[in-house]
């Protein structure tokens, strides 16, 4: 969240509850407890457990709006007003972020030449107010912007500081992160917006982190960075490779600039010209695409003292895909036809076309291909040309006549093969008297390929089928097999919510530990988290190693079933 902070801040310890206006009980006036930077404690919250649920409708409303306004597009392709169409539909079915994103969008207004939002800063305030109604916290922080800002209402730092303050308690990340790094300076300089409370800073730092939040590892980051032991420096760096996974430019940058050698002197780490390559490739990555999320960092860019797997940086798209997040692919649904055996069976994907045409190689140019959806021929004659064909009775006014029709199949004939007699058994004493007519239905055609899940379309994940049979492991356990792996906790843990998200995953290397959550200040034991494999190994090559983006390998590099 930005904020345009010029404060002068010596009235923060002294600022008094604002009573909420009998006349206009809005929550933008709502009482508000003084912001205490040296307050005794803080006890972590998270934003998981405040927010109301989604339904799937609104979720598939929200990624569409973000897809339709991605940075990876062209500014004149982002279609701000159809994304403010898609978020007021998922608002109103309480989608908190598409609520939040509706109301970043309408403060100021957004666009480009040819597609223009125009600012409703009224219209956005309340939607925050409608937000801060349903508990959500993010709401609290965004009035605390706006209020510092003094969009939409008098800008008041004192009133900020507090909305910040009671955002932070009740867990929004941001909140945390940008508090959590105010109060953990070395001395108290209000003016310049920092005190001296670094145990309940690094709280704050550590609950944003510990939800995933990019800014908050990088905030975490600069305040381990005073410590310039080596202990100081290995933490560091792996806040800072958290951050990358969490989507954080910021954090990327860092560790490119660190990789170059720029700290050698203080402590840091030997320069590492591959490393910092990788990140600034991912830094760059995320500057187009802010909603990149990178939980498989460590397939292509582990930590030293690991050693970089082999890869072509002349291409550093597949660097990027190999680090996202993946999800399962969609179940194949079956196309018509494609489960029937014999002359009935039509390949999966492949469908009759509308307008049957003779095949080409049959045609000869005697006569318009089109003729033959207009030359039924009789029963006992042999097919004109190759492709499937549909018996149907030469009369077919009753009821039963119409049900027999419409229980025959298309049937596949070679030209010249004699039609099979159907079974007209079911017509009684009609069976002699109605003819049958065989009308040619032409050669399946190639169906388009089904639209991919919109978290592909967006370029922010990428699909894979999870492999058979299950391979599942408990955490406290070496990771049995090389690949990338998927968290899962028992739902009753009071951690659950917060912990079940797919940019939990993790790429692990067979006899290594599985990630623990302790190390990202979730307080759960590692042996009750069960790890399912969902991704191949990178593959042996005859030098270093070979990545493979797909699961379609085993680890011999022999195809799934």
């Amino acid at each position: 969240m930005i904020r345009l902070a010029l404060l002068l801040l010596t009235c923060l310890l002294t600022l008094t509850a604002c009573p909420m206006s009998q006349s206009s009980p809005l929550p933008r006036n709502m009482s508000l407890k003084a912001f205490d930077p040296h307050r005794k404690d803080f006890v972590c919250k998270h934003e998981a457990d405040a927010v109301p649920p989604i339904d799937e409708q609104a979720e598939a409303w929200f990624q569409e709006g973000l897809r339709v306004t991605s940075r990876d597009l062209w500014p004149n392709q982002r279609n701000y007003p159809k994304a403010v169409e898609l978020w007021q539909k998922a608002a109103g079915r309480k989608h908190w972020k598409a609520m939040m994103n509706l109301a970043g969008v309408l403060i100021e207004g957004d666009g480009t030449e040819q597609y223009v939002v125009v600012p409703d800063t009224e219209r956005a305030i309340q939607i925050v107010e409608e937000a801060m109604k349903l508990g959500i916290p993010a709401a609290f922080d965004a009035m605390g912007t706006y209020h510092q800002r003094g969009l939409g209402v008098k800008g008041d730092a004192s009133r900020a500081y507090a909305f910040w303050e009671l955002a932070a308690d009740m867990g929004s990340p941001s909140a945390q992160a940008f508090l959590g790094y105010d109060l953990s300076a070395a001395y108290d300089n209000p003016k310049e917006r920092f005190w001296d409370n670094r145990p309940v800073g690094l709280k704050m730092l550590e609950c944003s982190f510990a939800q995933g939040n990019g800014n908050g590892a990088d905030k975490l980051a600069l305040v381990n960075k005073r410590d310039k032991t080596p202990e100081g420096w290995v933490r560091t760096i792996r806040v800072l490779h958290e951050g990358v996974k969490f989507g954080s430019e910021d954090c990327a940058n860092a560790l490119s600039t660190i990789f170059r050698g720029a700290y050698m002197q203080k402590g840091g780490p030997s320069r590492d010209p591959g490393r910092a390559e990788r990140y600034g490739a991912l830094g760059d990555a995320l500057y187009i695409n802010p909603d990149l999320r990178l939980p498989n960092l460590d397939k292509v860019l582990p930590l030293p003292p690991a050693k970089l797997p082999q890869w072509d940086m002349s291409d550093p798209q597949t660097l990027i895909d190999a680090a996202k997040q993946i999800i399962p692919a969609p179940a194949v649904q079956p196309t018509p036809g494609s489960q029937h055996t014999g002359r009935a069976h039509i390949p999966q994907g492949y469908a009759l076309p509308q307008t049957p045409l003779i095949p080409a190689a049959e045609w000869h140019g005697k006569f318009d291909r089109r003729q033959a959806q207009m030359t039924p021929l009789p029963d006992g004659q042999t097919a004109l040309y190759s492709g499937y064909w549909l018996a149907q009775l030469t009369q077919s006014v009753r009821e039963f006549q119409r049900e027999w029709n419409s229980r025959q199949v298309p049937l596949r004939y070679a030209q010249g093969e004699a039609f099979d007699t159907p079974d007209r058994r079911s017509l009684g004493e009609y069976a002699k008297v109605l003819g049958v007519q065989w009308h040619y239905m032409g050669e399946p055609v190639k169906l388009a390929d089904p639209a991919p899940p919109i978290e592909v379309a967006r370029g922010i994940a990428r699909m894979s089928r999870i492999p058979m049979p299950l391979v599942i492991c408990r955490g406290g356990r070496p990771c049995p097999r090389t690949g990338i792996w998927e968290p899962q906790i028992e739902g009753d843990h009071v951690l659950a919510t917060v912990f079940h998200d797919v940019n939990r995953q993790a790429y692990v290397d067979k006899g290594q530990p599985f990630p623990d959550p302790r190390d990202m200040h979730l307080d759960i034991d590692a042996n009750r988290v069960q790890w399912l494999w969902a991704d191949n190994a990178n593959q042996p090559a005859p030098v270093g190693k070979q990545i493979a983006l797909t699961d379609l390998h085993d680890e011999q590099g022999k195809p799934l079933a």
